[in-house]
């Protein structure tokens, strides 16, 4: 083999990382136009098969047979390491309910998503998918919080689950009062929150969005049930001061037997599990919504604590909106572990071809519904709006 002079192979070596560099950015642009491509394939409705880089897709002709749509999008939360979990998730969505609608499908992330998570997830779902990257100023401390205290506050609560978590933290908080604000989804007005590795075990044969509009619901859910006592200390306090500050927010004909009996008796730690939810944006771009979740955030239990989104969620849905505008989907299968939302009712597993795993020491021999257990906060929600949602 020749050996080239020393010149020349010291020219190589610029060379090489010059091409390095070429390759990645082909390849990123590549990306980009494959999810590009995809997202104008499903935008023009062809009924024939196609391929994208070399992976046949196919995707629902619009014309007389297509199902009107609401304006609505599906949104996740995640991680590039959590790419299969979440195509599990989108193959449950895509194959019980939205193979037939084609709804969009808006995924945020606080780090740049890889290109092979943008053109797998891209071929996966049948609607548009849009990526957008939270930032900074969203995902972190505001310049209010004292660090060293939180610090003290993760080390104190690292015995329970997420305790000792800062980004846990961070997720909480943009989830309170941030995602709704993504550019992403200015012009949408209903969203469905969809976690990686959950299972919906029952077909969903009637478009839910459409059930929000018609029956005029601002907020659905599947789970309820009581929140850890130590994570939520402080937040029924801020509460109160929010509803003696304004209560002009508050609404006369609320939920609150919900969340106490009385607002001095305390928070009795029920809440609607917001990893399934279905709701109406405008209701947390409000006036009142926003007030409150800066009332909050000030209070500084997000990191002083370990507030989550799902009791913040149902607070504010509990007080601010009418409880007739709340929505127990209590047909359609969740199951998001440990707990499941199954049909109670036989003949409607039946017909919607529920295949709901059971969980030893159930209510039941051969399905599982949490609702029915001692833990679940149904009852209570059932008290709180005095009839059957």
């Amino acid at each position: 083999m020749a050996i080239l002079p020393r010149g020349y192979r010291q020219l190589l070596i610029p060379l090489a990382i010059v091409a390095i560099f070429l390759l990645i950015g082909t390849a990123y642009s590549n990306s980009n136009e494959i999810v590009g491509k995809v997202n104008e394939i499903k935008d023009q409705g062809f009924s024939s098969s196609v391929k994208i880089a070399g992976i046949p897709m196919r995707t629902k002709k619009k014309g007389s047979n297509a199902i009107k749509r609401e304006n609505a999008t599906f949104i996740t939360l995640a991680r590039n390491e959590e790419l299969e979990g979440l195509l599990s998730s989108i193959n449950e969505v895509e194959s019980r309910f939205n193979k037939d609608y084609h709804y969009d499908w808006v995924f945020l992330n606080d780090m740049e998503f890889t290109m092979e998570f943008r053109k797998r997830v891209s071929l996966a779902v049948s609607g548009k998918a849009k990526f957008g990257r939270i930032p900074e100023e969203q995902w972190g401390y505001p310049s209010f919080i004292d660090q060293s205290r939180a610090a003290d506050a993760r080390q104190y609560l690292k015995s329970i689950i997420y305790g000792d978590s800062e980004s846990y933290r961070f997720m909480c908080r943009f989830e309170s009062g941030f995602f709704y604000k993504q550019p992403l989804m200015d012009e949408y007005k209903y969203y469905w929150r969809v976690e990686p590795d959950v299972k919906f075990p029952c077909d969903i044969v009637e478009d839910p969005f459409k059930v929000m509009r018609e029956k005029k619901r601002l907020y659905g859910f599947t789970l309820a049930l009581y929140e850890i006592p130590y994570v939520v200390e402080g937040l029924w306090d801020a509460t109160k001061e929010f509803i003696e500050k304004y209560p002009q927010y508050i609404n006369n004909h609320n939920a609150m037997r919900f969340v106490t009996a009385n607002k001095d008796d305390g928070y009795n730690l029920c809440h609607f599990w917001s990893n399934f939810e279905i709701a109406d944006l405008d209701f947390f771009r409000s006036e009142a919504y926003e007030a409150y979740f800066q009332h909050l955030d000030e209070a500084g239990g997000f990191f002083y604590n370990r507030w989550g989104d799902a009791p913040v969620h149902t607070l504010a849905v509990s007080l601010l909106m009418d409880r007739e505008q709340l929505h127990w989907f209590k047909n359609i299968g969740y199951y998001h572990p440990p707990f499941q939302n199954c049909p109670a009712e036989p003949e409607v597993r039946r017909e919607l071809n529920c295949d709901c795993p059971n969980i030893p020491g159930a209510v039941s021999d051969d399905w599982f519904n949490f609702a029915y257990e001692a833990n679940s906060c149904i009852s209570q929600y059932m008290i709180a709006i005095g009839k059957d949602s």
